[in-house]
């Protein structure tokens, strides 16, 4: 939604909600953001499929923000289509003094603390799990979608993204089992023998 041009000398709670295909439906996000007390005039939307890089809502909210104003979201994955375009997003808003802040997800932003990127990062890492199991999702969804639109069928996908890969490889070093990795990234354990290496073929399951 388009909001007003005139931006009052104060700060705003400025809403966003995206899905990614075009069959999803936004009202959740925006019965949150409504329950939040953010008025429509101040919501932005986008309604893309996963593979559609540009985003007129979020273009045009980064545009209209301002210091001090804090952008609320549903969940921190509706941000980005991945972990890194999250960070990114992130890094920009608070090097332009703008706060995030998410109606699903237990975390604050604190964009005046220097310190702040550190407490973001470790933050981010312990949603990644949950974030990458959306993200997931919605790559599906949009695999589907075309697949659809071709008369073709969509399996299950053979690889796993870098990201999931890393986060297993994180996990594995701070001494947690395979099932327990298994679990908390979404990679079947065959597969883990393959991207952990050998340490990780001679574990028990």
């Amino acid at each position: 939604m388009a909001a007003s041009p005139d931006h009052p000398p104060r700060g705003l709670d400025l809403g966003y909600a995206r899905v990614s295909t075009t069959k999803q439906s936004l009202e959740r996000q925006l019965d949150a953001l409504a329950a939040a007390e953010i008025p429509a005039e101040r919501i932005w939307t986008d309604k893309k499929t996963g593979a559609t890089v540009d985003r007129e809502g979020l273009t045009a909210l980064r545009a209209y923000a301002r210091p001090g104003d804090t952008i609320v979201v549903y969940t921190l994955d509706r941000l980005g289509r991945n972990l890194r375009e999250v960070l990114n997003l992130v890094h920009e808003l608070r090097e332009r003094g703008i706060g995030v802040r998410s109606l699903g997800d237990p975390i604050r932003i604190d964009t005046t603390d220097e310190g702040g990127m550190g407490q973001v990062a470790f933050l981010l890492l312990a949603l990644f799990a949950e974030m990458e199991r959306t993200f997931t999702k919605e790559r599906a969804a949009h695999a589907r979608d075309v697949a659809e639109k071709t008369g073709r069928h969509v399996g299950r996908p053979l690889g796993h993204s870098p990201e999931a890969i890393e986060h297993a490889q994180l996990l594995k070093a701070q001494g947690d089992s395979l099932a327990v990795i298994a679990t908390k990234t979404g990679i079947p354990k065959t597969s883990l023998h393959r991207y952990l290496g050998p340490a990780a073929a001679t574990e028990p399951d």
